[in-house]
């Protein structure tokens, strides 16, 4: 692997001006991404209490199954014994959902090991798997590459309802039937056999989505000592108990310093990433895994459909007899991570950092310090055939990841076009059309009234000189089928349905190409968190 890193215009304004050195986004955030906010976040944290104890047991607990690799038990150890952490999540998407879950939990892993050494001081990795999210058609799909172009395939099996991602129960057939149709697409290497045995394996053993997510990141990462934990655990709800006390008491204080903030930053020039409304609980409630949106009116929690009605002391005294039954949204998941766990700093993605900007007031509500966000790396990988078929057609790899593939395969298909032959059938249309006037007017000038027919006439000769043309523009592209799929590889591989890679395709996509040891082989590089784009070749 060769890792090279590129510059490419930062579409996401809020992102681009929190890499810049003078800008307004600053102002939302309690510290810069710089060293010296992690010297000064590490001392308030050495100064604060956490549950480190109870924390690392409902880790292990949660982990003990998958199985535990030294380094997960050394950083077991290490958190029960008063360590901090760099913390990143994700929704449990299949086949761990797009690349960017990889690369977030690399990030948290690089992150982790680099302030370890700095701060000289432990610090662990752990990663939040939000599998209390229930929008399943966000996580039930996966994108291959068929013939040059991005093919979209799903678990076929749907939920009647809006459940948890740790609540929805694999439907062992269709998903193993789902498996098979992304690993025929992927095409047979001599790593295939092997990983979709892997993926199969960890398929047959889990229940549920969140499940299965957990076993395909667990055995990625689980020789560095990453640290899982599922939102939706029963343990760890045991565990927020007493903060989700917190949080409904503090409900309106919240939602309001966020309207507040919400209305800054759009002021600001960032927009409104939450829509927040100052009558919003920021809370589910949870019935046989299907959640349901709390608002707040006055001292009364209801959802929008009237289902689910308690006051404060009754949802109160859920929260302190059955936490399992509240979940958190947007806003009260940072919150309860900081609660929880003593977050050096956050990992996230550019959507992350826009709801982050909206919460540093709700942070305050509860007498808690924002911590450091960290934006995630952004790689793209880069087979070695694609970097020819760059270099024949003149694209850098800038130009590829930001779609200029698509424009510059339209100006080839135009230059190979056979001009003359389409010039000949558009003046053979234009000269039987005036031929059809002269006609329409002869015979009107006999008091002869065939316009219908005259009009089906040119329709039937329009329609047969517009197929002559088509076959014309077909059998020259098929004289250049070769040029045009390498194109369309490009566009494939590098700028899928005109976005970038990491937001499309599964890992296993690569690994199938490159083999197992390609995480390793990806940790081994010196991907560092900036506002540089990494290009990872192979």
């Amino acid at each position: 692997m060769e890792l090279e890193q590129i510059s490419l215009p930062v579409k996401n304004t809020l992102l681009a001006d929190y890499w810049a050195q003078h800008s307004p986004i600053h102002s939302f955030f309690t510290y810069r991404y710089e060293q010296a906010s992690f010297e000064q976040r590490i001392q308030k944290l050495r100064h604060a209490t956490y549950q480190n104890e109870q924390l690392s047991q409902v880790i292990r607990a949660y982990m003990e199954s998958y199985g535990l690799s030294p380094k997960s038990e050394q950083h077991l150890q290490e958190l029960e014994n008063g360590a901090v952490a760099v913390v990143g999540g994700q929704q449990a998407g299949v086949l761990t959902g797009p690349l960017y879950s990889v690369h977030k939990a690399i990030s948290v892993l690089k992150l982790a090991q680099e302030q370890r050494e700095l701060l000289k001081t432990p610090v662990v990795p752990i990663f939040w798997i939000a599998g209390e999210d229930h929008d399943l058609e966000e996580i039930n799909h996966t994108y291959t590459i068929v013939d040059g172009q991005v093919k979209k395939r799903g678990y076929g099996k749907r939920s009647a309802k809006k459940t948890m991602a740790s609540a929805t129960e694999i439907d062992q057939a269709e998903m193993a039937k789902f498996i098979q149709a992304v690993f025929k697409d992927f095409g047979e290497t001599a790593y295939t056999q092997q990983l979709l045995k892997k993926v199969s394996a960890a398929a047959e053993n889990s229940q549920t989505f969140t499940e299965f997510f957990t076993y395909l990141m667990h055995d990625l990462f689980n020789e560095y000592g990453l640290l899982m934990i599922d939102a939706a655990y029963a343990p760890f709800r045991q565990l927020e108990s007493a903060y989700f006390e917190h949080l409904i008491r503090h409900s309106e204080e919240i939602a309001h310093v966020v309207v507040k903030q919400e209305e800054a930053l759009s002021a600001a020039g960032y927009g409104k990433p939450l829509e927040a409304s100052a009558d919003n609980a920021n809370l589910f409630y949870v019935e046989d895994g299907e959640r349901f949106l709390l608002q707040r009116h006055e001292q009364n929690f209801s959802n929008v459909q009237g289902r689910v009605k308690l006051n404060q002391e009754e949802l109160l005294a859920l929260a302190k007899q059955s936490p399992e039954k509240i979940s958190n949204n947007v806003v009260t998941r940072p919150l309860m991570q900081e609660m929880t766990i003593p977050v050096l700093a956050f990992v996230g993605g550019p959507g992350e950092l826009a709801y982050w900007a909206t919460l540093k007031g709700a942070f305050e509500v509860l007498d808690l310090e924002m911590p450091i966000f960290a934006p995630r790396l952004h790689i793209t990988l880069m087979p070695r055939q694609i970097e020819r078929y760059l270099n024949k057609y003149e694209l850098t790899v800038e130009q590829a990841v930001q779609g200029q593939a698509q424009e510059k395969l339209e100006q080839f298909i135009a230059s190979v076009q056979e001009v003359s032959a389409l010039e000949q059938i558009e003046q053979m249309q234009q000269a039987l059309l005036e031929q059809y006037d002269v006609l329409a007017q002869h015979l009107e000038e006999n008091d002869l009234h065939l316009e219908q027919t005259i009009e089906k006439n040119k329709a039937y000769h329009a329609q047969q000189l517009a197929y002559l043309t088509n076959k014309v523009k077909e059998q020259t592209l098929q004289k250049h089928d070769v040029a045009i799929r390498r194109f369309n590889m490009v566009q494939a591989h590098i700028n899928p349905n005109a976005g970038l890679q990491e937001r499309v395709y599964s890992p296993y996509l690569y690994m199938n190409e490159y083999g197992e040891h390609f995480i390793s082989d990806l940790m081994r590089l010196k991907l560092e968190i900036n506002n540089r784009h990494n290009v990872v070749k192979y």
